[in-house]
C-alpha cells in the first residue's frame, strides 16, 4: 500500500516525502513542477509530473500503486496574489481539489489529509484562535481553502471518506539534516526573505505595515517548523489508519512573534545587520493570528520538537547557504 503526496516537489510536500520515506512508507508524488523542483523529491519516492485535477491519472495511480491515502499539498499560496487573481486561486485550490477528491473516492481511497490554512479565520476577535472560531477569510486564498474543507466534510458524510484538515499557521525552517528547504524564487515567506537578505541575496527587505495594533506596530504570527508540521501529518495519517474520527485541527505552537521580532532574530543568528524598508500594508493581511494548539496535541498525541524561533531561523539560514553553494536552483 502507498501514500500519494500531491505537491510533493514543493517546500512542505518535499519534507512530507522525506518523513514518509524515513518511516518506511511507499510514496508516490504527483506534482506539475510549476513551483516545485524535481531534485527536491527523495529518490526513493516515485514522481509523476501531472495535474492533480487529471482524474484519469489519479485513478490510474491509485490502481497501479495500491494507494490507500492522499496527503494533499498542491496549491497556490500567496495571499496578495490571490487578491489580484481570485479566479486563478479558486481554480487551483478549490476546483482542482474537487477533482482530486472525486477521483480518490471513485478509486476507493479511504483516507485524506488536507493542507488547509489559518487564513480561514481572517482577523479573529479572540487570540489565540481555536478551531471553533468564526470562519471569516479575508482573502480568496483563505476562502479557496475553506471551500475545500467544506467539500471534504460533505464528501465524508456522503461517501465514508475519512479525513483530517490541518490549518497551518506560518511554516518556516528547513530539514535539520539539510535535505530540503524553501527553494522557491522570489518567495514571500518572512523568514525566507530575511535569511536571503542576511546572506546578500537581496539588497534589502520590506516590512509591510507598521501601524497595526501590536506592541511594535507590525503583524504578529505563529511560526511552526516545517519538520514539526510534517510530523503532525504523520500523526494524522496514523490516526485515520487506526479508525479515528474526522478532524479539523490547528497546526501552530500557540505563541506569536512580530515581524520586527523575527527580523531581529535573523540578524542575531546570522550576525548580519541588513537594510529594512518600511512599506504600506498588503491587502489580505490580518494584524495578528496565533494558534490555540491544545486540540491537536490531545487528538493526535502530537509533540513538537523544534518549538524555538532561533532554531527555526538557524535551519532556514543553513538551507539558504546550501542553496547558494549549488550551481543552480532550477529543477
Amino acid at each position: 500500500m502507498a501514500v500519494l503526496v500531491t505537491g510533493g516537489a514543493g517546500y512542505i510536500g518535499s519534507h512530507m516525502v522525506l518523513a514518509l520515506i524515513d518511516a518506511g512508507e511507499d510514496v508516490i508524488v504527483l506534482d506539475d513542477l510549476s513551483t516545485g523542483f524535481r531534485r527536491a523529491v527523495h529518490q526513493a519516492a516515485t514522481l509523476y509530473v501531472g495535474d492533480v485535477a487529471d482524474e484519469a491519472l489519479v485513478k490510474r495511480l491509485v490502481a497501479e500503486h495500491g494507494i490507500e491515502a492522499v496527503i494533499h499539498f498542491a496549491a497556490k499560496i500567496v495571499v496578495p496574489d490571490s487578491v489580484a487573481d481570485p479566479l486563478g486561486y479558486y481554480l487551483a485550490n478549490t476546483v482542482k481539489s474537487r477533482a482530486l477528491i472525486a477521483a480518490a473516492i471513485e478509486a476507493g481511497v479511504k483516507r485524506f489529509v488536507f493542507s488547509s490554512t489559518a487564513a480561514v479565520y481572517g482577523m479573529p476577535k479572540e487570540m489565540p484562535v481555536s478551531e471553533d472560531a468564526p470562519l471569516r477569510p479575508m482573502s480568496p486564498y483563505g476562502a479557496s481553502k475553506l471551500m475545500t474543507e467544506w467539500m471534504l466534510r460533505d464528501a465524508a458524510a456522503a461517501h465514508g471518506l475519512k479525513y483530517i484538515a490541518l490549518r497551518y499557521f506560518n511554516v518556516a525552517g528547513a530539514d535539520p539534516a539539510g535535505r530540503s528547504g524553501q527553494s522557491t524564487p522570489n518567495a514571500t515567506h518572512l523568514i525566507k526573505v530575511a535569511c536571503e537578505t542576511a546572506l546578500g541575496k537581496r539588497d534589502h527587505m520590506n516590512v509591510y505595515g507598521t501601524d497595526y495594533p501590536s506592541p511594535d506596530g507590525t503583524c504578529i504570527r505563529d511560526y511552526i517548523h516545517v519538520s514539526d508540521l510534517v510530523a503532525a501529518h504523520l500523526d494524522a495519517l496514523g490516526h485515520l489508519r487506526g479508525g479515528g474520527d474526522n478532524l479539523t485541527l490547528n497546526c501552530g505552537y500557540g505563541r506569536g512573534y512580530s515581524v520586527l521580532e523575527v527580523i531581529e532574530t535573523v540578524k542575531r543568528v546570522s550576525g548580519v545587520d541588513f537594510p529594512v524598508i518600511h512599506s504600506p500594508r498588503r491587502a489580505g493581511d490580518p494584524a495578528a493570528i496565533v494558534a490555540r494548539a491544545d486540540r491537536i496535541r490531545a487528538a493526535l498525541g502530537w509533540r513538537p520538537r523544534l518549538d524555538d524561533l532561533p532554531t527555526i531561523v538557524e535551519h532556514a539560514l543553513a538551507w539558504e547557504r546550501r542553496l547558494g553553494a549549488q550551481p543552480s536552483a532550477a529543477a
